[in-house]
């Protein structure tokens, strides 16, 4: 069954050649390599929140969390540290030792909050080093 009807004319119904390319005028239009709109604005989100985190003054490091999930995953390469999920942005961090940590969470989510686009934030502390980076026991 054809997706033309039989009442169009011949110039309606000619066909796209085989040998049609993606790009070339009778072929189907280019991807952008095989991503979605909402995954590249994943991407971005992704990379912006990690630099905005990392700018925290009292945040080490990103983590990936215990079992290395805590990622946002994309072409190429991940975003460790930070996940990006539709409902809720998972981070996970490093925090130096000092100021009270739910202080830190705080001034964390503060930092990303207009990058959450009406999502919760969850942060979680994995570890906390002294300023000459050595663990705190």
């Amino acid at each position: 069954m054809s997706a033309v009807p039989e009442s169009a004319g011949a110039e309606d119904r000619r066909r796209v050649p085989e040998t049609a390319g993606r790009g070339s005028p009778e072929g189907p239009p280019p991807e952008r390599d095989g991503r979605t709109g909402a995954e590249e604005e994943r991407e971005v989100s992704a990379r912006r929140i990690a630099d905005r985190v990392l700018s925290c003054p009292d945040v080490a490091d990103l983590s990936r969390g215990p079992f290395g999930v805590v990622a946002t995953y994309l072409p190429g390469g991940l975003v460790p540290g930070v996940a990006v999920r539709d409902d809720v942005i998972e981070v996970d961090i490093v925090a130096r030792y000092g100021r009270p940590l739910p202080e830190v969470a705080d001034l964390v989510r503060d930092a990303i909050g207009d990058l959450a686009a009406g999502r919760r934030v969850d942060v979680t502390i994995a570890d906390v080093v002294r300023d000459d980076g050595g663990r705190k026991e």
